[in-house]
């Protein structure tokens, strides 16, 4: 292994942090007496092009490779969720520009490229020593984008539960990879696989099996690891809070899908309707059937709409667990697609609420009242994300669940036999569009404040939101524009890793 080799697979990573050190620096020498709009303006400029370039480069010169045995794998299918990723960062910077939470332009912009390059090296990752270090590196970036504002009080107690909750997750899953290091004496998902398969479990990789879901478990907000999500969603700065809730999200479960059908192949078990067997299936079962259904009722009696969001995340992180569990027979195109539009819809319905919550000082309910009268592009936009959230066609929500609903019907040992899992899901889904509507009702049906008068939305964030709203439908109408890239997938080395 030579240096050339390492920089030819890491040029898109390379070129994000060097972003990151550019915007860093020019904000601290050269912008620090300029209006605050216009260092916005600048850094924010600086940080999109750094990912549009590293975008280009992954279009332009697709490299392939496995490094130091799994250390950094490059694949098509690698490259597509790290593009995937980049463009949720440029959207996050885009909604960033009509905020004011802190004069350190130049820090904040620098902590999303960093922990957009901690997410790429995740994703690239089948070796446990690179996967703990690159969650690490995108959790201790997130940690301090959630307390960025230190003039809220929210902010800064969000950002302490976020960290706590956070360590004790990482110890949790660094013990259950040690497990499996112990086990198989490798680091390499393959061959940690191959070492631990055997006619019967192990009784230390069943805790590991547990130690693992647990730890991922709090990086994707899945019940009963999901505490730390409703504050870091509501405290958080809105942008730093729709980066967690979409890019954390897409790397998180790609990630955790991973470890799951690569490293633990072999001990799946079966948490089909009577007919269990021990395995790390039944327990993502259990997980699945408790996030969907305490995200979608809990959701239901919140006022904050950023709160709401909150726990219908944890509601769709349900949904994506179950995404996992059909993995194994279906590949990772139903759980991709899924991950990627759920996303942009949540990165869009919280670039709406930075707007209302800029100019009205809130989150509440009340706070989208009349929304319709005064800002009516916006409105309909946020319709369009909340509809797509609740899996109302022709948006790309409805297709996603649909898809990754009919792939979990054939996983198992037997046809149907996630049915009731699959049946709990589409129930929850109905729930969910009870809390959805309440936000439309305040928007279409109550009457504006007499004192409301037009919202006035920043060009940028209009056009980012609106764009994310085109991409929704579009989606939705036409699934083939993605899914065709992931049938493009199937002959990497992840895919095919899967498939056995």
């Amino acid at each position: 292994m030579s240096y050339l080799e390492v920089l030819k697979l890491a040029v898109p990573e390379t070129i994000v942090v060097l972003a990151g050190l550019i915007v860093l620096a020019v904000d601290l020498l050269e912008l620090r007496e300029l209006p605050m709009r216009l260092r916005l303006g600048i850094g924010a400029m600086i940080s999109g092009a750094g990912c549009l370039v590293a975008i280009g480069w992954m279009l332009a010169l697709p490299e392939q490779g496995n490094l130091a045995d799994g250390m950094l794998v490059a694949d098509p299918l690698t490259r597509l969720v790290k593009i995937a990723l980049l463009v949720l960062a440029i959207f996050t910077i885009v909604i960033s520009l009509g905020t004011d939470f802190t004069p350190h332009v130049g820090e904040y912009f620098a902590l999303i490229l960093l922990a957009v390059v901690g997410m790429m090296f995740l994703v690239g990752a089948e070796d446990i020593l690179m996967i703990f270090i690159s969650l690490e590196l995108t959790s201790l970036s997130l940690y301090i984008l959630t307390a960025f504002d230190k003039r809220s009080v929210k902010s800064a107690e969000a950002a302490l539960k976020y960290f706590l909750f956070g360590g004790m997750a990482a110890a949790f899953t660094l013990f259950g990879l040690s497990l499996l290091y112990g086990l198989s004496g490798a680091t390499n998902l393959g061959r940690i696989a191959a070492a631990i398969h055997g006619p019967r479990l192990d009784p230390l990789l069943l805790v590991a099996i547990v130690m693992t879901v647990i730890g991922f478990g709090f990086k994707v907000a899945a019940v009963p690891f999901h505490l730390w999500a409703p504050d870091a969603y509501e405290g958080a700065p809105t942008p730093s809070a729709a980066f967690i809730a979409s890019g954390s999200k897409v790397a998180g479960f790609f990630i955790f899908a991973k470890v799951m059908m690569l490293g633990f192949a072999g001990a799946e078990g079966s948490g089909a309707w009577r007919d269990y067997a021990p395995g790390w299936m039944p327990v993502l079962a259990v997980v699945a059937a408790a996030s969907m259904v305490l995200g979608n009722f809990v959701a239901i009696v919140q006022d904050s709409v950023r709160r709401l969001l909150a726990y219908s995340a944890i509601a769709h992180a349900g949904y994506m667990v179950l995404g996992v569990m059909a993995c194994g027979s279906q590949g990772l195109s139903p759980l991709v697609y899924y991950v990627i539009t759920y996303a942009v819809t949540t990165l869009g319905a919280f670039g709406v609420v930075s707007v209302v919550q800029r100019q009205t000082g809130g989150d509440r309910l009340a706070d989208f009242a009349g929304l319709s009268r005064r800002a009516p592009i916006l409105s309909f936009c946020m319709m369009i994300f909340m509809l797509s959230l609740a899996g109302i066609p022709p948006l790309a929500g409805f297709f996603g669940k649909f898809y990754l609903f009919a792939a979990a019907m054939r996983t198992g040992p037997k046809e149907f036999g996630l049915l009731w899992l699959v049946a709990l899901a589409v129930a929850t889904s109905a729930v969910s569009l009870y809390y959805y509507l309440q936000v439309l009702k305040q928007i279409y049906v109550r009457e504006s404040p007499a004192d409301a008068g037009v919202l006035g939305t920043p060009v940028s964030i209009l056009a980012g939101v609106a764009l994310l709203a085109v991409i929704v439908v579009v989606l939705g109408c036409a699934p083939n524009l993605l899914l065709a890239k992931l049938a493009c997938t199937v002959a990497s080395p992840m895919a095919a890793g899967v498939a056995k």
